[in-house]
C-alpha cells in the first residue's frame, strides 16, 4: 500500500533516473523489477511517471539537469514516442545542463532504425544496449529474443542515426564458456567499436530460473581460476582497443564514461521516480512501489509512490561512501570524504587499513584510497573489512 507523504527535505540534485519495468519477455537470469505481457499499461504509465515527475520537481525543482537515465526492464518497449514524451516533460520542468548525458537501455529487438533516429532527434544523446553476447548459442541459453545479427545490425543504426555514445552490456561466465569461447565474444564486440563496455559476470540470482538450474546442477558457473582469467583477458583487450578500466566492471574511450553511474559510485544523490525506483537524498534511500499497475494507482491518487525509506547515519553513509567508491579504478578522494563527512579516512579505519595496505592490496596515492591491482581478484575480501 502506497503511503500518503511528503518526500524529503528540499534539496537541488542535477541527476535523474527514471524506472521503466518492462520487457518483451523475461530473461532466465533477470532479478530485476520486470514484467512482461503489460502493454495494456503502458499509455497510462507514461502518465503516471509524468505526474511524478511534476510532483518531483515542485519539490527539488530549479537546477537543470546533467545526467538523466532511462534504465529497466527495457525502456524502449514503450516506444521511442513514449520516451521521448517523458523527456520533453522533464525538459520543460528542469532543463538540461550545457552538456548533459541523457541516456536509454535498450535492447536490440525493441528498436528500428527509424526508432533510433526518433530517439536522437529527441534529445537522447547516449543509449546502452542490452546485447550480453555475440553468441547466438549463448543468447538462446540466456533467453534473449535477439540474434547477435540483430544486435549488430542494432549498434549500427544507432551510428546511423546519429548517437556518438554507446555502451554494449556483456556477460561472461555463462554456462560451459571456455576462455575461447569468451575472446571470440569480446573480440566480435571490440570490432564494433563501442564507446563505452559494461562486463559482468553471470551471476545465479535467487528467485531466478537460472539461479534453479544451477542449484539443481543443470548449469554450471565458472571456477574461480577461469573468473579471473576472463577478467584478465577483458582488460588486456579492452586496453588494446582503446578502451579504459575506470570502474570494476565498466571501460569506456576517452570522455565516454557514464557520468551517471559515476553519480552512483560517488554515492551522490540524485533523484528517482517509476516503479521500483531508488532516490538517494542527504542520507536518506526511498523505494517505490514495485508493481507498475499499483504504482500507477497510487499516483493516480495523488499520493507519494514510496513504500520504504531508510536513512543512514552518518558513519553508515561514510563507510558505503566508501564501499562503492572503491569500486572505480582510481579510489576514493580522501579529501573529499573528510569535507563530506568531517571523518579522517586512515584514521577511522587504523589497523584495518594498516593491514591491507601492508598486504598491499590497497594504497594511498596522490591523494586517494585505491585497490591495488593486486588486491582487485580479493576486492569481496577487503571490502568487507571497510564495511
Amino acid at each position: 500500500m502506497c503511503q500518503d507523504h511528503g518526500y524529503f527535505t528540499k534539496k537541488l540534485m542535477s541527476s535523474l533516473y527514471l524506472h521503466i519495468p518492462f520487457c518483451r519477455s523475461k530473461c532466465r537470469y533477470c532479478a530485476f523489477n520486470s514484467y512482461s505481457g503489460q502493454g495494456h499499461l503502458f499509455v497510462r504509465y507514461i502518465a503516471a511517471l509524468k505526474r511524478e515527475l511534476s510532483f518531483l520537481f515542485s519539490e527539488y525543482g530549479g537546477r537543470p539537469l546533467d545526467t538523466v537515465f532511462f534504465g529497466g526492464g527495457t525502456p524502449t518497449v514503450l516506444g521511442a514516442a513514449g520516451l521521448v514524451e517523458i523527456l520533453d516533460h522533464c525538459q520543460q520542468l528542469w532543463g538540461w545542463s550545457k552538456q548533459a548525458e541523457i541516456s536509454t537501455e535498450a535492447n536490440p529487438e525493441t528498436v528500428s532504425a527509424a526508432d533510433l533516429i526518433l530517439l536522437r532527434r529527441g534529445g537522447f544523446n547516449r543509449i546502452s544496449f542490452g546485447v550480453q553476447s555475440l553468441s547466438d548459442h549463448d543468447l538462446l541459453s540466456l533467453g534473449r529474443a535477439h540474434s547477435a545479427a540483430r544486435a549488430i545490425q542494432a549498434l549500427e543504426d544507432a551510428r546511423q542515426a546519429g548517437f556518438d555514445n554507446i555502451n554494449l552490456d556483456l556477460m561472461s561466465g555463462l554456462h560451459g564458456q571456455s576462455l575461447q569461447d569468451w575472446r571470440r565474444v569480446l573480440t566480435e564486440a571490440l570490432t564494433l567499436k563501442p564507446d563505452h563496455l559494461s562486463v559482468y559476470q553471470l551471476t545465479p540470482e535467487e528467485g531466478t530460473p537460472y539461479y534453479d538450474d544451477v542449484m539443481a546442477g543443470r548449469a554450471l558457473v565458472p571456477e574461480d581460476d577461469l573468473s579471473l582469467a576472463m577478467d584478465a583477458l577483458t582488460w588486456e583487450m579492452c586496453r588494446q582497443a582503446g578502451l579504459a578500466q575506470y570502474e570494476v566492471s565498466n571501460y569506456a574511450q576517452s570522455g565516454k564514461k557514464c557520468r551517471h553511474n559515476v553519480n552512483y559510485w560517488l554515492n551522490s544523490d540524485s533523484l528517482a521516480a517509476g516503479a521500483g525506483a531508488v532516490s538517494f537524498n542527504g542520507g536518506q534511500r526511498a523505494r517505490r512501489l514495485e508493481d507498475p499497475a499499483e504504482y500507477c494507482q497510487c499516483v493516480e491518487a495523488g499520493h507519494s509512490p514510496i513504500v520504504e525509506s531508510e536513512e543512514l547515519d552518518r558513519e553508515a553513509s561514510f563507510r558505503e561512501t566508501v564501499i562503492v567508491g572503491l569500486r572505480m579504478i582510481e579510489g576514493i578522494e580522501i579529501q573529499s570524504l573528510q569535507d563530506r563527512y568531517g571523518i579522517d579516512l586512515p584514521a577511522y579505519y587504523g589497523v584495518v587499513l594498516t593491514g591491507l595496505l601492508a598486504a598491499g592490496l590497497v594504497e594511498l596515492a596522490g591523494g586517494f584510497l585505491r585497490i591495488t591491482d593486486q588486491g582487485r581478484p580479493l576486492s569481496n575480501q577487503i571490502l568487507e573489512k571497510l564495511v
